[in-house]
């Protein structure tokens, strides 16, 4: 199943942003002998907010792979109106957690300037045109996306001595430094306490809607994104499923798709809550 839900945004916006940001068309993605997941399809409309869910070992950091560019596979993936590989230096990608030990003492503010002076894998790249052309200060920009993360009280301390939640704003801001249109995140609020997780999630949320940019992002536990969705992938058993959370987040639908009893509970104050089938505390399973 491929269900779009633009709301709101989408249904005021011009008729070309109705074009997806990311495609997938019958997509199918294989290591060795092994297929991941087949026949793909799901549609992100720019400026939608998307999580992507499993359990883990499904494929969801492969579905991101394929955004990227980074593996093989049958079928056609568009990535803002081209392939993958075209679209590399407008998208901003914040793989899994990396954690900086106490003793890192490079500053948070370096770490955001790695987005403009170097690739994050440590190979120099050229400026975006954009900075190159002297049409923005790349002192000023970093400075600017510092705050826009709300980072800028902690930016100039080493990176080792900041909290998990304020490296995550970090190296969030690194992802955003060069404006991208895309911002794909692969598990950012993993090891975060709960209300650093509400305030990450918020924080994409915002700029989600104030920048049109589309965000998609990794999530071991759906929960504390569920709010702010546009759209949910789910990646189960080899299939991908994708469509609003109104049609998904169902326990009949979520139970259907995971073969395992999940239960949808309306947390009484209009939202939803998503566990799973060993429903003690400590083992409560969620996407």
């Amino acid at each position: 199943m491929t269900a779009v839900d633009g709301g709101a945004r989408a249904a005021s916006a011009p008729p070309e942003a109705h074009e997806p940001a990311v495609s997938f068309r019958q997509v199918t993605v294989s290591r060795g002998d092994r297929v991941i997941w087949a026949d793909a399809d799901l549609a992100v409309l720019p400026g939608q907010f998307v999580a992507i869910a499993g359990p883990n070992g499904a494929g969801k950091s492969t579905l991101l792979s394929a955004v990227l560019g980074q593996v093989r596979h049958r079928g056609v993936v568009e990535v803002l109106g081209g392939s993958p590989r075209s679209a590399a230096d407008q998208i901003g990608y914040l793989p899994q957690r990396r954690n900086f030990a106490g003793g890192v003492r490079i500053r948070g503010v370096d770490i955001v300037r790695l987005g403009l002076d170097g690739h994050r894998w440590g190979v120099p790249l050229p400026l975006p045109r954009r900075l190159r052309s002297g049409t923005a200060d790349p002192d000023r920009r970093v400075a600017d996306i510092v705050a826009e993360v709300g980072a800028q009280d902690y930016a100039h301390r080493p990176i080792g001595h900041c909290s998990g939640g304020e490296q995550q704003r970090l190296l969030i801001a690194q992802a955003l430094v060069r404006s991208p249109r895309l911002l794909l995140l692969d598990e950012p609020l993993d090891s975060l306490d709960m209300p650093s997780q509400a305030a990450i999630s918020a924080l994409l949320r915002d700029i989600c809607k104030r920048h049109d940019i589309t965000v998609m992002i990794v999530v071991h536990d759906i929960n504390p994104v569920l709010a702010n969705l546009d759209q949910i992938i789910c990646v189960s058993s080899g299939k991908v499923f994708s469509g609003s959370p109104d049609e998904l987040l169902t326990s009949e639908r979520l139970t259907a798709i995971y073969g395992v009893p999940i239960s949808v509970v309306d947390d009484g104050r209009g939202g939803k809550f998503v566990v799973g089938h060993e429903m003690t505390p400590h083992h409560q399973r969620a996407l």
